[in-house]
């Protein structure tokens, strides 16, 4: 503090000039500072509106708080205050001083007045003077203010924060403080177990080719779990190594899952009698599949203990999944013994069988000729011969034309591949090409595969629909897991599957055999392997959505299936989002990149070489201004508006800035929470928001329900969305993660970004969490919307990625940004927005470790793990 003893000029006694303040940051112990009044000297001044438990204070809109601030003079002699003043608010003018407390409510009080300002005061010694603060916000979000003290020849600088609420946004604040559970889980063992009861088989039939077990070798485990990398990794990806590659990178994701799947295990929980035959477990986080958990599925569970050794582990198997309820049969004897106040321990175990698939057809891909697996390494040039095609569909473009001639004119390996950007109309291509080959070549047999369920289920829909062609029943057939619920499947659908007592299966070989077009999941189409389908027996192969397969996976129904005669064809986009890979070294070191994103890298492809390769450009889903961005950021600014204005319902809702500008950035901040022991992110704020702009969207009755999807990262927060819309009655709003809305599209589409405090935001960035640091994410998040997007988030942080602040400052130059105060603009270095920084596994952008501090080892719990429908990894028959 500086000395007493001199005094300021008259143009230093009063602040004149109100000031500007930028971007306050509550979770920035550098912003904010714990005032320590030892250090600041004679004149103690208190804080005002002091943080609780790290956040600012919450007021709902339209009340009025109001904080004393004391000024205490600790000295033997008098001292100057020459002004405190409000310096700068935001919003503007939203804090005031006072001498005496505000009234609130509707009260009013007699002498009561406030000011920005007040001057010339001296207190004298040992004196205190209070002096009040208070806010009387009209909008939700985040209140700020900094307030000088000019004490003598000192200025004192005090910062405020308010967090204004409304009904819905206090309604969602957390009750419980967060607190990661850092207990050592005590292991349960299923070394030594008592036996569980086994559901019935859902089918006794027995697979000609059964599925070996491919257990991981116990030195490679050895190795792993020293965190050392296998050499046939570490090596690279080769012609000679193919197998042993992936095998490798598979074996590291299985891993993965063990530990993921131990992060689920339970402690001192109790079961409950359902019945004379049944123990029921309810199981947090099930119905959203975290842990995923099916029918014949084992646990093993024993009694709390202080001494583990003192107890037995029993098995139990899964009978039948209820929502977040499952019902478990053990041994007669724990039956017998049990009581429903017991304390159990619980430990989960995943089903293999995915796994296995995956190493069964990494083993086949060997066999593979070099054409499908290294087509630039293959000796000849492949020149296709076309022919002049008759539409059955009369909304063919003239890439969609190209791409069929193309397929229907190949003869056999390299793979085709559909180049298909949002929007594009990959599946329709598709279509078109399957229908040419049903109606034109009698002989042609075709395997169809989708990443999951429903994509599976759409392209069959897709088919029927066609009113040009009639796909006999007995023709066409749609294969399902065992695993698959009979009630997932609708009407219209159930009559081209096979089933038993409502288990689904696979038919006789014989009749298998006959179908033309078959139907299926990638994970499913090891069936056919299973009922010894002969290489070579479909004709045509075609795989949609292959950029979100991992290569393992692709080869499902390719190395098994595949002669080099057989025509494939990947449809998809390598811009958007990859397969879903829960290793983060395994994704590192290839996993995470699709046999489709592989191939496209090659010259052949990348070159777009029509004998290889059709990129389709016009989209027909977003309006102009929605694409323009992702056109030029991903795509070389090729792509091509081909969308009908259907923006008609704007008419009546006062929302937009610019009515000839679809995209809003409504800049709001908010506060990002955690509770309990959860540690995913949500921020009422911006879900208060979302829930306002659904209304005015929906008020003039022109927009239903079902034409609106919430995008956002956190699981937290889709489920406070989720819970917040039903109970306003709006269930038939989509509200997802990015990867939940892959492949979809809804007329509006809103997102919430979550995230409002900059040191949160940085470790997003290095640990891929959340929208930043992931260009493909945001190329899909962006693309989702027909006739209007709408981002609900904080700019000042925003801004600090390089795509979502392009986004930002577009919108901004169109006159279409509303909210808080805007950020300066950020300038970055030019660079490949394709390139995702979180793959380079360097000292900049480590991956993460077992040594890292509290909330980084949350950061798998924090990432939103996608939807990969949810069957698909589970679907497992089993041996």
């Amino acid at each position: 503090m500086g000395d007493f003893g001199g005094k300021w000029d008259e143009e230093f006694s009063t602040v004149g000039d109100k000031g500007e303040i930028g971007f306050l940051d509550f979770g920035d112990a550098q912003s904010v500072c714990s005032y320590n009044p030892d250090q600041e000297g004679p004149v103690v001044i208190s804080v005002p509106f002091p943080m609780s438990g790290g956040n600012p204070q919450s007021i709902v809109v339209g009340e009025t708080a109001a904080e004393s601030i004391t000024i205490k003079n600790t000295t033997s002699e008098p001292v100057n205050l020459w002004s405190v003043s409000i310096f700068a608010s935001t919003p503007e003018n939203s804090f005031k001083l006072s001498l005496m407390k505000p009234p609130s409510g509707n009260e009013t009080s007699r002498g009561y007045v406030d000011f920005f300002t007040l001057e010339d005061r001296m207190i004298q010694p040992r004196e205190t003077l209070t002096v009040w603060i208070s806010c009387k916000p009209k909008t939700i979000g985040l209140h700020t203010s900094v307030m000088y003290f000019d004490v003598e020849s000192t200025r004192i600088e005090r910062v405020v924060f308010l967090m204004c609420d409304d009904n819905i946004s206090q309604s969602l604040a957390s009750r419980r403080p967060y607190s990661r559970d850092r207990r050592k889980k005590q292991v349960v063992t299923d070394g030594t177990f008592v036996m569980g009861v086994r559901p019935p088989k859902k089918t006794d039939k027995v697979f000609k080719n059964r599925l070996p077990r491919y257990d991981i070798p116990r030195e490679v485990r050895e190795l792993l779990e020293k965190k050392q990398i296998p050499n046939a990794v570490e090596e690279g990806l080769s012609i000679e190594k193919y197998t042993d590659f992936f095998r490798n990178l598979v074996i590291m994701e299985e891993i993965q899952w063990e530990e993921d799947m131990r992060g689920h295990d339970m402690e001192c929980v109790t079961m409950r009698k359902r019945g004379a035959h049944f123990l029921s477990l309810v199981v947090p986080g099930l119905a959203e599949r975290r842990p995923s958990l099916v029918q014949g599925d084992d646990i093993f569970a024993r009694l709390a203990s202080e001494d583990e050794n003192e107890t037995t582990s029993y098995q139990g198997f899964i009978h039948r999944v209820e929502a977040d309820e499952v019902y478990l049969k053990f041994a007669k004897d724990f039956h017998l013994w049990h009581r429903d106040g017991n304390l159990y321990n619980i430990r989960f175990k995943y089903n293999r069988v995915n796994m296995r698939r995956l190493y069964q057809a990494i083993e086949a891909a060997a066999r593979l000729e070099i054409e499908f697996l290294f087509p630039s390494e293959a000796p000849n040039m492949r020149l296709i011969e076309t022919t002049p095609l008759v539409p059955i569909s009369c909304h063919l473009n003239p890439e969609q034309m190209c791409a069929v001639e193309m397929i229907l004119g190949c003869k056999g390996a390299p793979p085709y591949v559909i180049h298909g950007p949002p929007g594009t109309g990959k599946t329709m291509t598709l279509v078109e090409a399957i229908l040419q080959l049903y109606t034109t070549r009698k002989n042609a047999r075709i395997l169809v595969c989708a990443p999951s369920n429903s994509a599976a289920d759409h392209i069959l829909e897709k088919l029927l629909s066609e009113k040009a062609v009639k796909v006999h029943d007995n023709e066409i057939f749609r294969l399902n897991a065992p695993s698959r619920t009979y009630e997932d499947v609708t009407p219209n659908i159930i009559r081209f599957c096979f089933f038993d007592e409502h288990i689904f299966k696979c038919p006789p070989p014989n009749a298998l055999m006959r179908y033309r077009i078959v139907i299926s999941t990638y994970m499913s189409a090891s069936l056919l392997y299973a009922e010894d389908v002969k290489r070579g027996h479909f004709s045509h192969i075609f795989l949609d959505e292959a950029g979100q397969a991992s290569e393992p996976e692709t080869m499902i129904p390719i190395a098994s299936l595949c002669q080099r005669k057989t025509v494939v064809v990947l449809a998809g986009d390598p811009m958007q989002l990859g397969p879903v890979i829960y290793s983060k070294e395994a994704e590192t070191y290839g996993l995470g990149k699709s046999y489709l994103e592989r191939l496209s890298e090659s010259d052949i492809y990348y070159n777009g070489e029509e004998n290889y390769v059709t990129k389709l450009v016009r989209n027909y889903r977003c309006h102009p201004e929605i694409l323009y961005l992702p056109s030029m950021l991903f795509y070389n600014s090729e792509l091509i508006a081909c969308k009908d204005d259907e923006s008609a319902f704007l008419d009546g809702v006062n929302l937009l800035p610019n009515r000839d500008f679809p995209v809003l950035f409504f800049g709001i901040q908010g506060c990002d929470e955690r509770e309990g022991n959860n540690p995913s992110w949500f921020n009422r704020i911006e879900a208060s928001k979302v829930v306002e702009v659904i209304r005015r969207l929906t008020a003039t009755g022109n927009l239903s329900e079902e034409d609106i999807g919430v995008i956002t990262p956190y699981r937290q927060q889709v489920l406070k969305l989720k819970n917040t819309l039903e109970s306003l009655d709006m269930t038939d709003i989509k509200v997802g993660s990015v990867e939940q809305f892959q492949g979809q599209e809804k007329k509006v589409i809103i997102i919430s970004t979550v995230r409002s405090t900059i040191k949160h935001n940085e470790f997003d960035r290095t640990y891929c969490l959340g929208f930043l640091s992931n260009p493909r994410r945001f190329n899909v998040a962006v693309t989702r919307a027909i006739s209007l997007l709408v981002i609900i988030g904080n700019p000042h942080i925003i801004n600090k990625d390089p795509h979502w602040n392009m986004l930002l400052w577009h919108c901004a130059d169109n006159h279409s940004y509303q909210g808080c105060t805007l950020p300066e603009k950020e300038e970055f270095v030019d660079e490949d927005p394709t390139q995702e920084n979180y793959l380079n596994n360097d000292e900049e952008n480590p991956l993460p470790s077992k040594e890292v501090e509290c909330d980084q080892e949350s950061w798998q719990e924090e990432y939103p793990k996608p939807n990969k429908d949810e069957d698909e990894w589970s679907d497992g028959w089993k041996d």
